[in-house]
């Protein structure tokens, strides 16, 4: 049997599982208590062997007596905020909300998971003793990234720590023991490693010992390949079955690696805030999570991922997360917090390329990890129907033998396949469809072209999700764009490459494609800033990122979108594709401190609780309450005119900080988005020294909906000295 997907995108791995309610009246929460407004009697209750948030649990026991079942603490959260997370029944949580300095109870939600080209294709051309940032003094940095994942196989090769020096006396991590895994697995590459599945049980999920290990240890292969293209070390004729054959590495190679273990098959974000609390506490630098919610997306003060970001960006830490894989659709894009450095997925120029030849002479390029033999003149034969239920998946046991034996089957995206297969994108499916559909006896033929090289790249996925900002829509989101599609990375030595339990094989490295896989690459160039910059904040290095990303691809025409066959916007790519070279030296940065994310909030009219989420006890004042969104000191302009306005303005103050040549002069350049008018003052901008910032406006003002584009139309902002181009993107809509 031999196997078409005939996908409307490239097959993507995710690891997911629907979980059962553990109990119709009990649920899992996350609460948030304000200590300072704790009352003498419950104070009362809190002793040396007994925490405070043990004490009102307690409490709600006497609330509670005619309770079967007490209530149970699976987290507590004490250094970053003030929390923890427990099972309550409805009574229970309702004495809970009427208890003194009790904020909010957000209920537990379920999220999912979301290489030897990619330092090449992204400038890094240098390996040892080459100059460029991975050259010198830079490589013995002590900087370290934590990897929020499904956890990680040690003994890779990826991990090894030869020549590294030892591990940073700030560190406060540990290396927990669990089912195969011991402080010993750990060394001064992977210094750390922790687990977490309370939420996960709590959810009513279950850990098989016999297909899962409850420990650090990776069996998905998804956390394993994530923190190799982060940090992985250099590793010499990596490949997967020949393909993609070269010497692959991690985009910061001597950084250090922790891993946090968080999903099981499921990941909770119970168990993910865990993560990130004890993350910031023990250390880390640049946090990396490719996971996110797949469903509808809640205002900030009710995410506890983004507040436990902006909680870690205010420890100096830089996140970055996923877009998300549910693209190509608008207000897709996931992880939208300013704070939090969001990432799309684009190809390189690298391919796997297959060819199908129909009977009729129609040709059509795809893409196969399959090497072997061309399959010629095959009956074709559509999956679902060839079988029963899940057919037309070719899910397993799903087909008929007798009626797909010696035939090329056509399946709907959806499913990992064994057998030699084409990826085929939408074009070409609908092309394949109709030929069997119109023709009495089709047949076709595949020849298997392996690795080919040189293709037009970058190209935006079209799985990778879109903006616009559907929280905060003064913001674009993405932010930026990295390799994505069929990267190679490190993979568990005991999971086979599709994941399969009949797939015997085995591989050091796998080749898998997602915004989980351009996210590591991010965090990766960021942690290669933080050793090059080691003062810098994670607004700065945001900025840096984000203002030297390109906009052309390899071949000078602009960054394709693979889902519409045009030109990407910014609510695709954000300010464009990531450059490592440029961004270690940007010429301006635009920073941001944790007060202004604060007046931000503010300026989106949350209440003074709402914004106490972030910052306990904080009350906006009428300055902050009078803010324009658009204010913020982004990187990027998004503005928002109502349908019917015309001719109305926005004004928006921003500031830049030097950190180019001392004595600079930069100009403006603005391509206008049809339908507005940009005025910007002053228009030209003269540093006399290093550190020193300037501030400039931009006006804004919408003339006319424009109806080309979907409500937006788009343009930059550029500031120009020497060789260095400081470009933001502009996104303007109408409502």
């Amino acid at each position: 049997m031999k196997i078409i997907n005939a996908a409307m995108m490239l097959l993507l791995l995710a690891v997911m599982a629907a979980i059962s309610t553990a109990s119709a009246d009990e649920q899992t929460y996350i609460v948030r208590m304000d200590k300072t407004k704790i009352t003498n009697t419950y104070s009362s209750l809190v002793s040396s062997t007994k925490p405070w948030h043990q004490a009102v649990l307690d409490s709600l026991i006497d609330a509670s007596s005619m309770e079967a079942t007490p209530p149970e603490l699976l987290y507590s959260y004490e250094t970053a905020l003030s929390g923890f997370a427990a099972k309550l029944s409805s009574k229970q949580l309702e004495s809970l909300k009427n208890m003194d300095g009790f904020m909010s109870a957000v209920p537990n939600k379920m999220l999912s998971l979301h290489t030897t080209r990619s330092p090449l294709f992204l400038g890094l051309t240098g390996m040892k003793g080459v100059k460029g940032p991975w050259s010198g003094s830079n490589l013995h940095s002590d900087v370290i990234i934590g990897v929020v994942d499904s956890g990680i196989w040690p003994e890779h090769v990826s991990f090894q720590d030869h020549g590294l020096s030892p591990v940073p006396e700030r560190w406060k991590g540990v290396c927990e023991n669990g089912t195969r895994f011991s402080p010993s697995n750990c060394n001064k590459k992977l210094i750390g490693a922790r687990y977490f599945y309370g939420g996960y049980i709590a959810a009513g999920g279950k850990i098989n010992d016999k297909e899962e290990y409850k420990s650090a240890r990776d069996v998905s292969g998804h956390g394993t390949h994530t923190a190799s293209t982060a940090g992985g070390d250099i590793v010499e004729n990596a490949n997967l079955f020949g393909l993609a054959n070269g010497t692959a590495t991690g985009m910061r190679y001597t950084a250090r690696i922790a891993a946090y273990k968080v999903c099981w098959p499921g990941c909770t974000s119970v168990d993910i805030l865990a993560a990130m609390v004890k993350a910031i506490e023990d250390g880390v630098d640049v946090l990396t999570l490719s996971l996110g919610s797949e469903s509808e997306a809640v205002p900030y003060w009710q995410d506890y991922l983004v507040i436990a970001s902006y909680l870690a960006f205010k420890s100096g830490i830089f996140v970055a997360f996923s877009a998300g894989n549910s693209g190509p659709d608008a207000y897709t894009v996931v992880n939208t917090a300013p704070w939090i450095m969001t990432v799309a997925a684009s190809t390189m120029d690298r391919s796997f390329v297959a060819i199908i030849e129909l009977g009729n002479g129609e040709t059509f390029e795809g893409s196969s990890f399959y090497t072997g033999k061309a399959l010629k003149g095959l009956p074709i034969v559509y999956g679902k129907t060839a079988g029963n239920l899940g057919a037309e998946y070719c899910l397993s046991g799903s087909l008929d033998p007798k009626l797909v034996k010696g035939k090329i089957v056509i399946c709907e995206q959806g499913i990992v396949h064994v057998l030699p297969d084409i990826f085929l994108g939408a074009i070409a499916s609908k092309a394949v469809i109709k030929y069997w559909n119109t023709t009495k006896a089709p047949t076709a033929s595949i020849v298997f072209k392996g690795t080919m090289y040189g293709n037009q790249a970058p190209k935006v996925a079209a799985f990778s999700s879109r903006g616009p900002n559907l929280v905060g829509p003064d913001v674009i989101k993405p932010d930026i764009t990295a390799p994505g599609v069929d990267i190679l990375a490190a993979w568990p030595a005991e999971t086979s490459p599709s994941r399969l339990k009949s797939d015997k094989r085995r591989v050091l490295f796998n080749i898998i494609s997602g915004t989980s896989m351009s996210c590591p690459h991010v965090s990766g160039i960021a942690t290669l800033i933080k050793s090059k910059h080691k003062d810098w904040s994670p607004a700065a290095i945001k900025s840096a990122l984000m203002t030297t990303a390109y906009t052309l691809d390899n071949k000078g025409k602009p960054i394709a979108d693979l889902a519409f066959y045009n030109s990407a916007s910014p609510f695709a790519i954000g300010s464009g594709h990531v450059d490592p070279m440029k961004a270690t030296d940007p010429g301006l940065i635009y920073n941001i401190t944790a007060e202004d994310y604060i007046s931000y909030l503010c300026s989106l009219h949350y209440t003074d609780s709402q914004v106490s989420m972030f910052e306990e006890g904080y009350q906006c004042t009428p300055t902050e309450l009078r803010m324009q969104p658009g204010d913020l000191n982004y990187p990027s302009f998004a503005v928002n005119f109502k349908q019917k306005a015309r001719n109305v303005t926005f004004t928006y103050k921003r500031t830049v900080t030097n950190v180019g040549i001392p004595k600079s002069t930069y100009k403006v350049s603005v391509e206008v988005p049809k339908g507005a008018s940009v005025i910007v003052s002053p228009k030209v901008l003269s540093f006399t020294e290093l550190n020193e910032e300037l501030s400039y406006e931009v006006s804004f003002t919408g003339l006319s909906r424009n109806k080309t584009v979907a409500g937006s139309s788009f343009g930059s902002l550029v500031w120009v000295s020497g060789n260095y181009r400081v470009r933001s993107p502009i996104a303007v809509s109408w409502k």
